[in-house]
Order: structure tokens, then C-alpha cells, then sequence
């Protein structure tokens, strides 16, 4: 099928000294740069998605993103890849020291890409293929628990051979780097995006997949020490990268996959749907609990640890005058004929991208993809919560939430999805 699409990349890497986010372990600013951090903006049609590399965004400047770009692009998606390399970028959330003039900037980008992209469209030919398991994603939560194997690549080529752009989505944490680390980095979807530009001289947008319980293998409490680690180097963030590229160059392309089971067509759209998702906050009395406890284990811990109790006390601290009961977002899905891009909030697990792909009809290749449109803190599903751990009982701490969100969030996400989809089999505009 024939569209009319363009790209455009702009760098926002701030300068050395900005707090980084992604480990509350980590005190350190960033001492330098290992790889630049971008935005890059692929416009198809009246829609757009955008990534951004950064840990996540606010939803409130993912909807100012998508207002100022109103006049170029009726349907926009802003992803964060979700590199825990890099610089505070929420406010209020992961971590402390943002730099409101950076944030800015950073806005500024996301709207000037999309124009940029916009104004350069061209007509192009979208071909939707899968890679094999690239087989770096692990469920860190427990051995055999689910992972999205799925390699969904996206190719954006001219009339003439050559390709404007490739999309490339896989479900694994961008976090191979862990909080010792202190140069920038986009982490392993730099060398997946560099291996391929490399290779199919074209620009290559990279979204992170629904990643919040997969990694390359270690626990989220790996990332309770800043200390080194021997498998999480910028060595091995780039075997990583290098095993996602090479499955994403053998994917088999076409204009629609061998097993679709409807036939795709040159329809390009868009459609959002709004979600709401209550909070569980704890009582007065588990709150002054969890405050004496926290400040109470700061004695004689590690330096790292006694800063993530710090943390986790000052959140105790603050949730009795934060109004919070809930939280308000989107999900969109985005039609590109043989493709559908189903773009989530949050940090969702693995489980809910297939839940997706089994429940929503829609031609073509189903990519799904997390953090967008705003990244508030993980989604899991029902059957993770009996489990606890970090996803389920601790993280909302750091992500300055009043508490975690309430069992069947992730699944109001998906029927969110699934209404949001709905108009997708059908072919004319939305």
C-alpha cells in the first residue's frame, strides 16, 4: 500500500551535571555522554508517534505535545523509550533535580520534529513484517513467567528501493545499564537503531514494547545497590542491541503478514480513548508505619539503600496532603493500512500486549507498545497481584503516586484499547 510519510530526529541530550533518573539508588549526576538522546518523529499521514529518550513523560506535556501539533498531525502518540539512562524528566516523579529549562526544550522538540516530519512526507510503501525471538527479554519478577517475544518491524520505503524510515518495537526494559552508571544513554535501543541505520541507510525509530516485569534478567532489587555489575555494561547493553538489529534485518517484509485475518488496506487514522484508573492509597496509620519504619532502616544501611528508604519515608510522608484517588489517561491506536499501533500508558506487563493482539480485530501487524502518552507507574495485570514485589507494592514510591494502582487497572486499559481499536477493521478515516 501507498501512504504518505516523513521522519525527523532532533537531539535534547542535556549537559553533563543533570540528575539522572531511572534508580533511586543512583545520587550521582551524569558525568558525560555515552550516546546522544533523541527525539524522532514519524508523521504518516494526519497521525504521528514520537519517541523520546528519556525514562518517561508527564501526561500533562504528552497532551500539550498533542495540542501544538494539532495543525500538522490530528492524531498523536508520545512515547518514551524508557532508558534508565537518562536525566529527570517528570515532575514529581522518579527522582528529584529536573531541569524545567531542559523539560522545555524538550516540548519544544517533540513539536518542531513533528512538523519537521510532517513537511517532509513523501509517498512511501508500508511493509509489516516479524523478526524471530531475538531472545534477550527475561521476566524478572519469576523463572517462566511471561514474556512478549514479538519483534514487530515496520518498513517505510520509496517507489525508487531505497527506505525513508524503519520502525522497530520489542518488549524488554532499556535498563541493561544499572544505577553505577552515570554517562547518558539511551541504552540498548541506541545500538539497535545505529545497527540497522548502519545497515539500511535510513532513520529508525525504536518504542519500547510492554516491558514493566521484563528485562534482560536481573531483579528489580538488583537495582537496590549502585554497585557494578558484570552484565550490566555498556559491552552488554550493546550485545543486546546487536541481538534485537540482527533478528529485526532477517524479518520477512510484506504490504500484510501471511496470517492476518483481515485484509489490510490504505487506511490511515487514528482514535483515542479516555481511561480512568483508581489508586489504592494506604490509611493515615500505614502511612506514619511506613514513615517510622523507612527512616528507621536508614540507619546503617548502604549509602544506595539508605537513600532509597529516604525516599520511600519522604513519600510516606507527603501522601496525606495529596488529594490523589485516581488517575487520568489515554490509549490510542494509531492505523497505518497494514499496520496497528496500539500505544498504552504506564509501565504494562507482558500479558497485556497478547491479551491485546488475541482480543482486537485488526488488519495487518498489531504492534503494542507501552509508556505513552504519559508514564504514571506500573500496570499489572490481576493475576500479579497475590505476587507483590516491586512492580506491585513498592514502585509507586518513586513515582511519587499516592499508591499503586488498583487490581483491574491493566485490564481497563485494555478494554480501553480494545473500544479505541474498534473502528480499525473498518476502512475510511476516523
Amino acid at each position: 500500500m501507498s501512504v504518505r510519510a516523513g521522519v525527523a530526529v532532533v537531539d535534547v541530550t542535556p549537559a553533563p551535571g543533570a540528575a539522572m533518573s531511572g534508580f533511586a539508588a543512583r545520587t550521582r549526576p551524569a558525568s558525560g555522554v555515552h550516546d546522544p538522546l533523541t527525539v524522532r518523529a514519524l508523521c504518516v499521514g494526519d497521525t504521528a508517534l514520537v519517541t523520546v529518550d528519556v525514562v518517561g513523560l508527564h501526561e500533562d506535556l504528552c497532551r500539550r505535545v498533542r495540542d501544538r501539533c494539532a495543525g500538522v498531525a490530528r492524531h498523536v502518540v508520545v512515547h518514551a523509550t524508557h532508558t534508565h539512562g537518562g536525566p529527570v524528566s517528570m515532575p514529581g516523579r522518579l527522582g528529584d533535580g529536573l531541569d524545567p529549562v531542559w523539560l522545555d526544550g524538550v516540548e519544544q522538540a517533540c513539536v518542531e520534529a513533528v512538523g519537521r516530519a510532517a513537511a517532509r512526507q513523501e509517498d512511501v510503501r508500508v511493509r509489516a513484517g516479524r523478526g524471530s525471538d531475538p531472545g534477550v527479554a527475561r521476566n524478572r519478577r519469576r523463572p517462566g513467567g511471561p514474556v512478549d517475544r514479538e519483534l514487530p518491524v515496520i518498513r517505510f520505503d520509496r517507489a525508487d528501493g531505497t527506505t525513508l524510515a524503519v520502525l522497530v518495537s520489542h518488549a524488554c526494559h532499556p535498563a541493561v545499564l544499572g544505577p553505577d552508571n552515570t554517562l547518558l544513554t539511551a541504552d540498548y535501543p541506541a545500538t539497535v537503531r545505529d545497527r540497522l541505520e548502519r545497515e539500511l541507510a535510513t532513520t529508525v525509530v525504536y518504542a519500547t514494547g510492554c516491558a514493566g516485569d521484563t528485562n534482560t534478567g536481573h531483579k528489580a532489587a538488583d537495582s537496590w545497590s549502585a554497585g557494578p555489575s558484570a552484565d550490566r555494561t555498556f559491552d552488554a547493553a550493546a550485545r543486546v542491541g546487536a541481538q534485537v538489529a540482527d533478528a529485526a534485518l532477517r524479518a520477512a517484509l510484506g504490504p500484510a503478514a501471511a496470517d492476518d485475518t483481515v485484509a489490510a488496506d490504505d487506511t490511515v487514522a487514528g482514535h483515542t480513548d479516555p481511561v480512568v484508573l483508581d489508586l489504592d492509597v494506604p490509611g493515615p496509620d500505614a502511612l506514619s508505619r511506613e514513615a517510622a519504619d523507612w527512616t528507621a532502616r536508614r540507619t546503617g544501611a548502604a549509602p544506595a539503600t539508605a537513600e532509597l528508604y529516604r525516599v520511600w519515608a519522604d513519600w510516606a510522608r507527603s501522601v496525606p496532603t495529596d488529594p490523589r484517588r485516581s488517575w487520568n489517561g489515554d490509549v490510542t491506536v494509531l492505523r497505518w493500512g497494514p499496520v496497528t499501533l496500539v500505544a498504552l500508558p504506564g509501565e504494562p506487563f507482558a500479558h497485556t500486549a497478547g491479551m491485546i493482539r488475541a482480543r482486537l480485530v485488526a488488519p495487518g501487524i498489531v504492534v503494542v507498545i507501552g509508556y505513552a502518552n504519559g508514564v504514571p507507574g506500573y500496570l499489572p495485570v490481576c493475576d500479579e497481584y497475590p505476587l507483590g514485589g516491586y512492580e506491585v507494592d513498592d514502585a509507586h514510591r518513586y513515582y511519587g503516586m499516592p499508591g499503586p494502582f488498583a487490581t483491574g487497572s491493566a485490564e481497563r486499559v485494555v478494554d480501553a484499547a480494545l473500544r479505541a481499536g474498534a473502528w480499525s477493521s473498518r476502512p475510511g478515516p476516523r
